[in-house]
């Protein structure tokens, strides 16, 4: 099998899984939450004559707000793409497991592996491109065009550009740390939890300031004005230091994936 044959087919398989689906409808709809919550504190400051009350008040602002919930979603793409290889079938089925017969169709276990991570990096992405414009266009709809804009658009786009390409990165370290765990409880309770409760890594900057240069600190500035930590990398730096990080763990993935028992 080609390998544009392996990725056609992998792109069906996730697209299948109801994991992804339901990750990409809770970053859908969880930004627009958030985003209704905020635009209705924004509107309600506008309309006291107060937008100084508000810590952003323009509609980019109030829209992009929910963005860093993407990382989650990415997370659970990433994790369910390879998990769902790992487990086992009804006992309809044989009590077998997928990989078995993925790797019967594609035997060349870098090149499934590839596009299993392109597969990821795509249905990422469009999950970013689907969520950030549908919070921006929430936040138009209920705060008008009453509040400044001080976010051009080009900065705006480069914002969001930045924010898709945390999320796909951040989606293909949770990919590879699932190939190397053969399970998805660990990355998926690990990296959520670190995403969206207690940040380890942050805890860490307190101990160290090597802690700036793991991955999901080192390119945290790709959000742009929603970073308010201090120290750390800037945006560009912080991109290859993760994108650093991302291509060693799929290396590593490929090396363990290729040489173990399925």
């Amino acid at each position: 099998m080609s390998f544009w044959s392996t990725l056609l087919a992998e792109l069906r398989k996730t697209a299948t899984l109801p994991a992804s689906w339901v990750a990409g409808t809770v970053t859908l709809l969880g930004s627009a939450g958030i985003t209704v919550l905020n635009a209705i504190g924004t509107r309600a400051a506008l309309d006291a004559g107060a937008p100084e009350s508000r810590s952003f008040v323009s509609v980019f602002e109030t829209g992009y707000a929910a963005v860093p919930l993407g990382t989650v979603g990415a997370v659970v793409i990433g994790v369910v793409a390879m998990s769902s290889e790992y487990a086992a079938n009804s006992t309809d089925a044989g009590s077998g497991r997928q990989v078995t017969a993925t790797l019967a169709a594609s035997p060349r276990r870098i090149a499934l592996l590839g596009a299993k991570a392109l597969t990821v990096a795509l249905f990422v992405a469009l999950t970013a491109a689907v969520s950030i414009p549908a919070s921006v266009g929430v936040a138009r709809l209920i705060i008008g065009g009453d509040a400044s804009e001080p976010v051009a658009l080009d900065v705006a786009l480069v914002r969001s550009l930045g924010a898709t390409l945390y999320w796909t990165l951040t989606g293909l370290i949770a990919f590879a740390i699932t190939v190397l765990a053969r399970s998805g409880i660990v990355p998926l309770v690990v990296l959520i939890a670190n995403s969206s409760l207690v940040s380890v890594s942050m805890l860490l900057t307190n101990i160290t300031p090597l802690a700036h240069w793991l991955p999901d600190l080192a390119g945290r500035r790709l959000f742009g004005g929603l970073s308010t930590v201090e120290g750390g990398l800037d945006a560009g730096p912080g991109a290859l230091v993760m994108a650093a990080w991302t291509l060693g763990l799929l290396a590593v993935a490929g090396v363990v994936f290729s040489r173990r028992d399925a």
